[in-house]
């Protein structure tokens, strides 16, 4: 039996901008008037820039990916619920993050994060596809999904190298979201008619 996806994506759309607007509180006006100020709170505002580009490919991806299914089940919806459960530990650990000022221990926790929203994420394409049956859509649109696997392993780097360099660990992280940045082309090729030849 499947359901009308409709709700689902209303709901996890509303959660994702409270996510943002959270993070968004979570920044603070400079003490001083003056450049010194601004430095102070440098690393505050480019962790919310990251994890807001970060949401935003969740997002966008998210949308894509709905647009390849067809109904839905309480199987799909608890996997959902687990993605925005981990996008939602986003704005703590880009507090924390920034608050320390990217060092090792918070950075990992936030390059954890973001591997434990990848991994939901490949969950919900598996629990989809696997509601769908044989020939959906969606497994036809991501083929192997050598991009995902990749990206899992990347991530899990990223929390390795935190405890060596939080410098190299974000710049890691910095490269993954210029990896996601435009929206699966996989799926948009399949949308468009054009095959969903593995990338």
């Amino acid at each position: 039996m499947t359901i009308n996806k409709s709700r689902l994506e209303s709901f996890s759309d509303g959660v994702i901008s409270v996510s943002l607007t959270l993070m968004l509180y979570q920044i603070q006006l400079p003490a001083e008037f003056n450049w010194t100020g601004v430095r102070a709170e440098a690393p505050h505002f480019f962790g919310y820039v990251l994890s807001f580009i970060y949401v935003g490919i969740y997002w966008n991806n998210h949308h894509h990916l709905f647009q390849m299914v067809r109904g839905i089940n309480g199987k799909v919806m608890w996997a959902n619920l687990n993605l925005l459960f981990w996008l939602t530990m986003i704005p703590i650990t880009t507090t924390w993050t920034g608050k320390s000022e990217f060092s090792e221990i918070p950075t990992a926790l936030y390059a954890f994060v973001l591997f434990m929203c990848a991994i939901s994420y490949w969950i919900l394409q598996r629990v989809i596809m696997a509601s769908e049956g044989q020939g959906s859509m969606l497994a036809g649109a991501i083929g192997k999904d050598r991009k995902g696997r990749v990206s899992l392993v990347v991530y899990a780097l990223a929390i390795v190298v935190s405890f060596f360099s939080s410098i190299a660990a974000t710049l890691i992280l910095i490269a993954m979201a210029a990896f996601w940045f435009l929206p699966d082309s996989r799926i948009e090729r399949y949308l468009l008619g054009q095959g969903g030849r593995d990338s």
